[in-house]
């Protein structure tokens, strides 16, 4: 019997890649294997500085000049490495295309979206100007922009970040490429615009019959779209195999760590698994296995040699790891793993938190902070030199929110819901231009400016981004005193007070002489959060504060908050985009659509039994970190963007958008149309509450 070997499409092998740095040359990818066949999927994973994008872009060529790679990519047993520019140009978007990460920086601003997607058809088609445009609208109306012959024309900053994405990939798929290089095309994309965009991928996958090679952080995500998966620290893969197989049964402790530390949509509190530590630096790895320092499986030969990738080879091809029935990892306790197959919780130390959710009739609790019909609009100017105003921006338009001692309240909802305006409204401890802001039983609207100074130490913020919020020319110890000099105290309780605070989130006081940029993402927020509760706050706003961390750091973080909530007795206002993180931190769950609140209620309630249309979209969306789970979900795809917020719709805003709307005679259309709905109580109790004339409750 004559045993065919099919040629892999792509086939990386040894790929290293070093950048010049000042003490010599810094390792980025060091000895990647890769295979990739016809119509497949390959999702790469890993934390940041672990080598994925680097991976991806020398694929084309598209390193800087300091890189030197060597190894070998062959594209259809053809070597790409070393090739001539001329000959990597031809190959460039036509037999493999990329779809960056951030398209705003990808096309050029100058020049009109139609223009760019038909200049890459006539790079590699011989076609005139008039065809080229033609297929340019064709391929917008694939990925589904409206109205594709009037978005020819337009700017790349006239489109939403959604829609520039999907034209990105609209130009990759131009000439029918081989292969799609995805570079993290999701990221900083609300959740309902990512599972546009992932579903645009799979219909241009389907239709050019494209391998796609995904790169993303989101293991949920690669959950629901990849066919095998490569995990990759520090500059390596450690573990390679087919979806199933590795979320099922990882063999590295790295992968092990990265699935337990996810916040789940379908879980419910708890402590989650932070991987210690944080990846060394590449220009000073030590000796042995790279995560040996933060592994809780480590044994003394881990760090005398690094471990080579070993497990079961493909069947039918030339020496690729992972696939249909492949599963290798590069840890010498891979095959225990694979035998005992332990929970995350079982290998990683996990801490045990305080049950953080307060007991009892919530009636019967202080309130906290409450807001009804909070209205906040901008002026809309035009003009260069003399400005006019043309109009307003409805920015926030019917907020009510209501937070009790002890409880997390998740503020959630798309980019431009009004999620930032309303922590602005709420931090600035005035009057509201309309609605009403009581905060610790104060309203604001009556606050005197010695009263407002007063009560701004109950109320503190932890800003999304650590080292935008911290500031680089100060020691982090005089960052943490510095609110506390603000409210006059003694410098003695100074003294007292910043090492306390160091270690209560999990820092060393020693290190309250060092700067900023000498701590990590995760220990940065670590600080800004110190900050915040140096003088003793009573409720802490927390402005997607995980967001930019890794997982693995992220867990620690949301642990940490957890504990602090319990220990202190704070409360929380906590917003996210991220519903995952939500229904793990939160007991209550607001959710805001074009500056309204349009559901709220306990967590359970709203996840479990979503009553607005909105609501159930946006949990349709969010990916789970399970294969089997994610594939047998059903998707609630949002048409188009949210509407522009400088009209004052009447009726309900969501309907141009709503899947229940097209569904409704006319005569209950009309209604939608005509009366704008109103936050109003299910059967079961007035506290789980939905903005919309029709709500449901669907079996679930």
């Amino acid at each position: 019997m004559t045993t065919v070997v099919e040629t892999p499409l792509l086939a990386v092998r040894d790929l290293r890649v070093d950048f010049a740095g000042p003490h010599g040359p810094v390792p980025a990818v060091r000895g990647v294997d890769l295979t990739l066949r016809r119509g497949e999927t390959l999702g790469i994973v890993g934390e940041s500085g672990s080598g994925k994008s680097v991976t991806a872009l020398s694929v084309l060529g598209l390193l800087p000049g300091t890189a030197r790679v060597s190894g070998s990519v062959r594209l259809d047993g053809r070597e790409l490495v070393g090739l001539p520019g001329k000959e990597l140009a031809a190959i460039r978007g036509r037999r493999v295309a990329m779809v960056f990460q951030d398209p705003l920086s990808a096309f050029t601003p100058v020049y009109r979206i139609g223009d760019q997607i038909a200049e890459a058809v006539r790079v590699h088609q011989k076609v005139d100007k008039a065809t080229a445009r033609r297929r340019a609208a064709e391929l917008l109306d694939l990925v589904g922009i409206p109205a594709p012959d009037r978005a020819l024309d337009s700017f790349p900053h006239e489109f939403s970040g959604g829609m520039r994405q999907r034209a990105m990939i609209a130009m990759a798929v131009a000439n029918q490429p081989d292969i799609l290089l995805a570079d993290e095309p999701t990221t900083a994309l609300d959740v309902t615009i990512q599972a546009q965009v992932l579903d645009v991928l799979r219909t241009a996958q389907r239709e050019t019959g494209a391998s796609l090679v995904l790169v993303s952080h989101d293991l949920g995500v690669i959950a629901g779209t990849a066919d095998r998966i490569a995990v990759m620290y520090a500059g390596r893969v450690v573990e390679t195999a087919g979806v199933d197989a590795l979320f099922a049964a990882p063999r590295h402790p790295y992968t092990l760590g990265l699935i337990g530390a996810l916040p789940r949509l379908d879980g419910r509190g708890g402590a989650l698994v932070p991987i210690p530590g944080t990846p060394a630096p590449m220009a000073e790895l030590p000796p042995g296995c790279p995560f040996a320092a933060r592994c809780p499986l480590a044994e003394e030969r881990c760090s005398t040699a690094e471990p080579p990738l070993e497990g079961t080879p493909d069947r039918g091809l030339d020496g690729g790891l992972g696939g249909d029935g492949g599963h290798a990892a590069a840890c010498v306790r891979s095959a225990e793993l694979a035998e005992r197959r332990p929970a995350p919780d079982e290998v990683y130390p996990v801490p045990e938190l305080p049950a953080t959710t307060v007991a009892g009739d919530r009636s019967s609790r202080t309130p906290v902070l409450s807001v009804s019909g909070l209205g906040k609009t901008f002026p809309l100017l035009k003009g260069t030199v003399f400005k006019r105003k043309v109009g307003e921006v409805y920015a926030v338009d019917g907020v009510d929110l209501d937070l009790r001692e002890g409880e997390t309240l998740g503020l959630v909802g798309e980019s431009g819901s009004g999620k930032s305006t309303t922590l602005f409204e709420l931090l600035k401890l005035g009057a509201p231009e309309t609605g009403r802001i009581e905060l610790l039983g104060r309203d604001t609207a009556r606050l005197t400016r010695s009263e407002a100074h007063r009560l701004r130490a109950e109320l503190q913020i932890v800003f999304q981004d650590p080292m935008a919020s911290l500031d680089p020319r100060m020691p982090i110890g005089d960052i943490v005193a510095e609110p506390l000099r603000a409210q006059h105290t003694p410098r003695e309780e100074i003294a007292r007070r910043v090492p306390e605070l160091l270690r209560q989130v999990g820092l060393d006081p020693d290190h309250a002489v060092r700067y900023p940029h000498e701590f990590s993402g995760g220990q940065r927020q670590r600080v800004s959060i110190a900050r915040a509760l140096a003088v003793r706050p009573k409720l802490l706003v927390l402005d997607e504060p995980v967001s930019a961390l890794d997982v693995s750091i992220q867990a620690g973080v949301l642990n940490l908050l957890q504990s602090l909530k319990a220990e202190l007795g704070l409360s929380y206002l906590f917003v996210s985009h991220d519903l995952s993180v939500i229904r793990h931190l939160a007991d209550r769950v607001s959710v805001m659509y074009l500056g309204r609140t349009v559901e709220q209620g306990e967590v359970s309630a709203v996840f479990d039994r979503p009553r607005h249309p909105y609501t159930r979209a946006l949990l349709s969306a969010v990916p789970l970190p399970d294969p089997a789970a994610e594939r047998a979900r059903d998707r609630i795809l949002l048409a188009g963007d949210p509407p522009s917020p400088t009209e004052r719709r009447t009726g309900c805003p969501f309907r141009t958008r709503c899947p229940l709307y097209a569904r409704l005679p006319e005569t209950a259309r009309a209604r939608c149309e005509r009366d704008r709905p109103t936050l109003d109580g299910d059967r079961a109790g007035a506290d789980h509450r939905a903005a919309c004339h029709f709500p449901e409750d669907p079996q679930r």
